[in-house]
């Protein structure tokens, strides 16, 4: 009897055990945008039906498109020290969501087992997502859901109220920094091509000049090979002057045409793997931070 009464004790706390799922630390969620663009739930309980991830994941593909918000939602059963506030904050700062110039990143974050819902705005949303805005959204279209259980409706209805929101609450600028970009690389490019053909052009001006009367009226008249190595060869050149009649050698380094290289090694290899046809490329962070901003409620 004593044996069944143990084997009944450790099946109970190990279907406890089950049930509880896995506690998630900042560093456990998996940032599907990284891998896929247009992707934005982070799902990995399975607590949402995949249909209401995909409506979710639309909503703020185009939001980012248009605003350039940068956004992650994070759906898990529990956390590691069970502050809401803390956790969604910590994930925004430690990914670098949003954008780094205009820290306009925002993390949601539904934690079923600590049973809260918390927005966290970076620094540049605080302003057109203030605290009061974010509490109101939670109150009147998701806490009276998730208090139901009904995780996919509170989180679809208040995704949609957030996304109305701040659709149109600002300008998606990547287009134009990057344009702004390319044109600083475009002039920089150009100069440092106009300064080297300006350095190459003097070089054979100088060197075509006779170092006693400095006219350029002047001959080759033998080289002398001093060394090869490497793919180098190293030769004196003797020059003569026919205004003045003076005669004076320089040292050159030209490639070796007969040089064959180091034998072995396969050559040089460029490029990681190869990347398989179908689905989108990863997306990715700007670098944003976050300072406080959002509201939390618990349900």
């Amino acid at each position: 009897m004593r044996k069944y009464t143990v084997l009944f004790i450790l099946l109970t706390f190990s279907l406890t055990l089950f049930a509880q799922g896995k506690v998630y630390s900042v560093e456990d969620v998996p940032l599907v945008h990284l891998k896929n663009a247009r992707r934005y739930v982070c799902n990995p309980d399975k607590i949402l039906s995949q249909a209401s991830v995909s409506i979710i994941d639309s909503l703020f593909y185009k939001l980012e498109e248009k605003t350039g918000i940068q956004t992650v939602v994070a759906v898990l059963g529990s956390i590691k020290g069970g502050d809401c506030f803390d956790f969604a904050h910590r994930l925004g700062e430690k990914n670098g969501v949003g954008q780094k110039q205009r820290d306009n990143g925002l993390v949601i974050l539904l934690s079923t087992e600590e049973r809260c819902i918390q927005f966290a705005t970076g620094y540049g949303l605080e302003g057109v997502l203030p605290d009061a805005i974010c509490k109101r959204i939670q109150q009147k279209y998701m806490v009276e859901h998730f208090a139901a259980g009904d995780w996919d409706r509170g989180m679809v209805e208040g995704m949609r109220a957030l996304c109305a929101r701040l659709d149109g609450s600002m300008e998606n600028v990547d287009d134009d920094e990057d344009d702004d970009d390319a044109f600083i690389i475009f002039v920089v490019c150009a100069v440092v091509t106009l300064l080297l053909v300006v350095a190459v052009a003097f070089g054979v001006w100088w060197h075509g000049r006779c170092p006693n009367c400095k006219k350029r009226n002047i001959i080759r008249v033998s080289e002398r090979v001093l060394s090869r190595a490497n793919g180098y060869i190293v030769s004196e050149i003797t020059y003569r002057c026919k205004d003045c009649g003076h005669i004076y050698c320089r040292k050159i380094t030209s490639i070796d045409p007969s040089y064959k290289g180091p034998q072995g090694g396969g050559g040089i290899y460029v490029g990681g793997g190869s990347r398989s046809g179908g689905g989108f490329s990863g997306g990715s962070f700007g670098g944003g931070h976050f300072g406080g901003g959002g509201a939390g409620s618990r349900f």
